[in-house]
């Protein structure tokens, strides 16, 4: 009886190492979630201020004439703006 409780003992130690290394692990996984959630944040913030920047700009182009709209530039410049 007395190996039985001894064995019992171990493996119940071994599950609560398992268990501790778990969740220190989780909350490692967790800080790191954290992380990359405000990076994307950072990211997506950064690319709506690139766009409005480059709509902006894109709003600054002149028009291209009637002549130069068949020119390859000028298709390019309307392609792009639309």
């Amino acid at each position: 009886m007395m190996t039985e409780l001894t064995a019992l003992e171990s493996k119940i130690a071994q599950v609560v190492a398992v268990c501790t290394a778990l969740r220190a692990e989780n909350a490692e996984l967790v800080r790191q979630l954290a992380v990359a959630e405000a990076d994307r944040a950072r990211v997506l913030r950064r690319m709506d201020d690139a766009r409005a920047r480059l709509e902006a700009l894109a709003l600054q182009l002149p028009e291209a004439d009637d002549e130069k709209s068949d020119d390859a530039t000028g298709a390019s410049l309307r392609t792009h703006r639309e």
